[in-house]
């Protein structure tokens, strides 16, 4: 499967792709420099600062964005005026990494240590009532997570265990029974869900994205010029082209030209509408 290079490489540490037709298309992250990036019609890309990191957003249902920053969650209202909720944490060493929301209009995102000691992290769920509850601690580095079609499943990475996870999942009792979905070795990070119920997963030092069946079984491959892949998003207005994230973390200075770009391709499968948060 051929991917296209859609960007030049505009961000040191591309994260977080979402594509919502409320807010005209795609936009992602450049985590690190707490940029949110926006892709125009015409190939042209705006930046927009959010904070000194930005580890997630998804869509208001009301218009605007929630939006993970470096120590919890801001909203972003219709016309673009932003208000940052109180820190969740005072640990200026831990960091919120990636996340999203959940049928019932939760937000979530998971943390991590910027030094990624291991259990540092947690997964922090945001209600539609402004109030954060810690759905799961222990983590080392909370990445990519995303509901099935049908919502009664998550899958989940923490990038340190190599391997995707699922719960069960249904609004009165959240993620329940965590158990292994999938080996998945190389580095997960970001990942998400075609209609299908196939589970696509970015590979940070793998350089490609892989497809994995309901089952758990792996059926495809995307590979990428670059190494470190860090997530994926369905977009378009058929929600058909396979939108990729990539960064240059800790390269050389020349080393792999093309990291940082954003990438596309046409796996032949439409993936689900996004997730928006309710509050």
């Amino acid at each position: 499967m051929k991917v296209q290079q859609i960007t030049e490489p505009v961000a040191y540490h591309g994260e977080g792709p979402v594509w919502s037709d409320a807010w005209g298309g795609l936009r992602w992250l450049d985590m690190l420099a707490g940029d949110v990036l926006s892709l125009a019609p015409d190939g042209t890309v705006a930046r927009r600062n959010v904070g000194t990191v930005v580890a997630a957003i998804r869509p208001r249902r009301q218009g605007g964005a929630v939006i993970g920053v470096e120590r919890g969650f801001t909203l972003e209202d219709a016309d673009g005026a932003v208000t940052t909720l109180d820190p969740l944490w005072s640990d200026r060493g831990v960091r919120m990494n990636e996340g999203g929301c959940d049928p019932d209009g939760r937000f979530y995102c998971g943390s991590m240590a910027y030094d990624q000691r291991e259990g540092a992290g947690a997964v922090h769920r945001l209600d539609p009532g402004g109030s954060a509850t810690v759905v799961l601690d222990g983590v080392t580095i909370s990445n990519g997570l995303e509901w099935s079609p049908d919502g009664g499943r998550a899958y989940y990475v923490d990038t340190a265990t190599e391997r995707v996870d699922v719960f069960d999942y249904d609004r009165e009792h959240g993620l329940t029974g965590r158990r292994a979905f999938a080996a998945a070795p190389g580095g997960p990070d970001g990942l998400t869900v075609d209609e299908e119920g196939g589970v696509w997963v970015a590979l940070y030092g793998g350089g490609s994205v892989r497809r994995y069946a309901p089952d758990g079984t792996l059926d495809e491959v995307v590979e990428l010029p670059v190494t470190k892949v860090t997530a994926c998003t369905f977009g378009g207005r058929g929600l058909d082209r396979l939108f990729i994230t990539t960064s240059r973390e800790h390269l050389d200075p020349g080393a792999e030209p093309e990291a940082g770009a954003l990438f596309a391709c046409t796996p032949g499968v439409r993936g689900v509408p996004v997730r928006e948060f309710a509050g």
